[in-house]
């Protein structure tokens, strides 16, 4: 006499829903993957879309829209703006600083600070805001 099995094993395997699992994790890590220095002079900084992670800078120079230049937050004179960052920066390792300039700054008094990073071969990071 034969007996048959009534629970007979299917052994065919259905990648489908291992396919969708993936799916749903590789959009879970692109999403949560790319969501990853306040000073005392008021400058509405200008926006962007794509913002790194801060890297602390050991000096700031803020220029306000009337081309007044600060060097962490104490007002310095544009002739004597140079000495000041190089002074600042000579014992530094990281030299390096961050620029804080205005949305309605001029776009020379910017070059005119980026001169200066360029003639003592100075590292800057340009400071923005994440647009909402």
């Amino acid at each position: 006499m034969k007996i048959q099995r009534r629970n007979k094993a299917n052994p065919e395997f259905s990648l489908a829903a291992m396919t969708d699992v993936i799916l749903l994790m590789l959009i879970f890590f692109m999403v949560t993957s790319s969501a990853a220095n306040q000073s005392a002079i008021d400058v509405k900084l200008p926006k962007t879309g794509a913002v790194d992670d801060n890297i602390p800078n050991p000096l700031t120079v803020s220029i306000k829209p009337d081309g007044t230049y600060y060097v962490d937050d104490q007002p310095v004179a544009r002739e004597q703006l140079e000495q000041k960052i190089a002074n600042s920066l000579a014992n530094q390792t990281n030299k390096s600083f961050t620029i804080r300039a205005d949305e309605n700054t001029m776009h020379k008094d910017v070059v005119f600070v980026m001169e200066i990073a360029e003639k003592y071969k100075f590292n800057i990071a340009i400071a923005t805001v994440k647009d909402k």
